[in-house]
């Protein structure tokens, strides 16, 4: 049997995230582990140019801390520990995970195939690769609609 004391939760905020923090808590809740709920978020962008006021860093922090602390499991008796981080999403999970000493990894998967995840890679698989321990990736049951959507979406942004 494996220990599992800490559970590492990576969230970007999307509904695959949601469906994998119930499982996320059912795990805790069967190991009596706590949690480390985290999100990673680009720095933010700032534009300047006529008529544009660029955003303050310190608003874009708070607004962010707030909806990540917002991210709670429906247990409450589940302990938890919220972890905001800028950067590369894959390099800070590892981070992230090595620092909280994280038994294991719960995280959702968007489950992309072909083109869209060559141009766009894969965290989940980054971090499956290089984390120190292990990893379960949770890919959420969604309807086909919204995926050729986001698929359709993707396939006709500039990059």
């Amino acid at each position: 049997m494996i220990a599992v004391r800490k559970i590492l939760f990576p969230t970007d905020f999307s509904g695959r995230s949601e469906y994998a923090l119930r499982l996320a808590t059912a795990v805790a809740r069967d190991y009596d582990a706590g949690m480390v709920i985290m999100h990673v978020a680009p720095p933010p962008l700032v534009v300047y140019g006529e008529g544009m006021i660029a955003e303050q860093p310190e608003l874009y922090q708070k607004e962010l801390k707030e909806k990540l602390d917002r991210v709670v499991p429906e247990d409450t008796g589940i302990r938890v520990e919220h972890v905001l981080a800028e950067g590369d999403p894959a390099t800070e999970v590892i981070r992230v995970a090595r620092e909280t000493g994280a038994d294991l990894i719960i995280m959702a998967t968007h489950g992309w195939t072909g083109l869209t995840r060559f141009l766009m890679g894969s965290v989940a698989e980054a971090v499956v690769r290089k984390a120190p321990c292990p990893v379960l990736t949770v890919k959420a049951p969604v309807p086909v609609k919204e995926s050729a959507k986001a698929e359709r979406n993707f396939a006709g942004a500039n990059i």
